[in-house]
């Protein structure tokens, strides 16, 4: 009868076995690779930036931090002032003024631009 007799399945062979683990190798080494590639991309990305913008650039964990090259807060406040003082005196002239200011500007461009 055929109920009694079943097939003796051969065990895989050593090459089937090891055939998953080699395959986790190569993967594992490409990304290791790839990985290597971008840290050598980073590293020279960093000293050609700091070769090219001095020792203004300081790279740390949380980014990058520019820092400003002989500029101290009160001459910057003091410049930034000033474009805004003049931008209000330009706005808030006078329908009698604003015409003779504008004369004024006027010839100042066309002085400067026959001087250049």
């Amino acid at each position: 009868m055929a109920w009694g007799k079943q097939k003796v399945q051969a065990p895989p062979s050593t090459i089937r076995q090891l055939l998953p683990l080699f395959i986790t190798l190569i993967v594992l080494g490409v990304m290791a690779w790839v990985g290597y590639q971008i840290y050598l991309s980073v590293t020279k990305i960093q000293t050609q930036a700091r070769k090219q913008m001095g020792n203004n650039v300081v790279f740390t964990k949380d980014g990058m931090q520019v820092r400003v090259k002989s500029m101290e807060n009160e001459s910057y406040l003091d410049r930034t002032q000033s474009w805004v003082v003049k931008a209000w005196e330009l706005g808030s002239s006078s329908g009698a003024n604003e015409k003779d200011d504008a004369a004024k500007r006027k010839r100042r461009t066309n002085h400067i631009v026959k001087q250049g």
